[in-house]
């Protein structure tokens, strides 16, 4: 996969901020694309204060971008740009406060075409590498959500799961007169199609199986409703893909289960996609695939925004950081 996602970096050259330059898992992933010269880090951070970092580690980043919020010459500029997206909700001051911090600085960086793309949460919490993609970046046209998914790999396998990691689950959303204008099935649907989409990029033809524990009407309640009708909503948002629901996990990936559990269906024994109906037995699923099913999972990649931004596990060493870099690169 990895190979692939290199050579089309080498065709479209890219550029990628790492909020948190300082910290020694970014900065030999720096000085480790610096060398494979595909891709080209921008790190955020005190220049002395990376400098040393680096030097201690032994990472060659000479000749990379590093940007300190607090000495950048075009902080007015980002400033005012700012106070323009967050249309009277913040004051120029308060935005200044902001983008002393590495997450915001670094999302105004793409968000004014700096960079291409944004990698951060080695030391950030999810929420505050989601919250200033919101906030500035925002979801792309036709997006009503942000949302998440996994790549897992194993050997030549490869499929995705999503959402994993960032809707806890999905309720209709209401105006300020109580009336429905997105519903929780809308919202599900969209997860789908985007991760179909996700998975397409990473070359995988989308099989996409909307999990349940009821199989084509053999269980009842409110949660199999969600996922019938989240399915019927993702088929007329993209018939360009191979959708079906709702199934259960075993009539997703046993042929002779999903024939006859799902007769006729293209997705039932074949998935490759698979979509959670909230995030528990989403976040479970892709840890079982990886600790007990010997899959590598990647992610989480999200999806919905007007530019490539993704978030690390804190507990991330430099392999993922070098990973996640060139996934979410190569979604510019």
């Amino acid at each position: 996969m990895f190979e692939n996602l290199i050579e089309i970096l080498k065709a479209n050259p890219r550029k990628i901020v790492y909020t948190e330059g300082h910290d020694a898992r970014i900065l030999e992933s720096a000085a480790r694309l610096k060398k494979g010269g595909f891709l080209t880090p921008v790190l955020v951070g005190k220049v002395d204060e990376v400098k040393a970092a680096a030097a201690k580690g032994g990472f060659d980043i000479e000749g990379l971008e590093i940007l300190d919020p607090l000495t950048y010459e075009g902080m007015d500029e980002m400033v005012e740009t700012m106070v323009a997206l967050r249309k009277g909700k913040m004051s120029a001051e308060e935005c200044r406060a902001a983008l002393s911090k590495g997450n915001y600085f670094g999302t105004m960086l793409v968000k004014m075409g700096k960079a291409d793309a944004l990698l951060g949460g080695a030391t950030y919490s999810t929420a505050d590498t989601v919250r200033p993609a919101l906030q500035l970046v925002k979801t792309k046209k036709g997006a009503n959500l942000v949302s998440s998914c996994f790549i897992l790999v194993r050997g030549e396998e490869m499929i995705c799961m999503g959402d994993c990691a960032i809707n806890i689950d999905y309720q209709d959303k209401l105006d300020k007169d109580g009336n429905v204008v997105l519903t929780a099935a809308q919202q599900l649907a969209e997860v789908a199609v985007e991760t179909a989409k996700t998975a397409k990029v990473f070359g995988i033809d989308p099989k996409v199986a909307m999990l349940s524990y009821s199989t084509k009407g053999s269980g009842k309640g409110a949660n199999v409703d969600l996922v019938r009708n989240a399915t019927a909503a993702a088929k007329e948002m993209a018939p360009e893909f191979n959708i079906d629901g709702e199934m259960q996990f075993d009539a997703a990936v046993s042929p002779v289960v999903g024939q006859l559990k799902f007769p006729g269906s293209p997705v039932a024994g074949y998935a490759n996609t698979f979509i959670f109906p909230e995030i528990q037995s989403g976040n479970i699923g892709y840890k079982i695939a990886q600790r007990l099913g010997g899959f590598a999972a990647y992610g989480p990649i999200l999806q919905g925004l007007n530019a490539p931004i993704n978030d690390l596990s804190r507990g991330c060493d430099a392999e993922e950081v070098y990973q996640m870099s060139i996934i979410t690169a190569a979604l510019a």
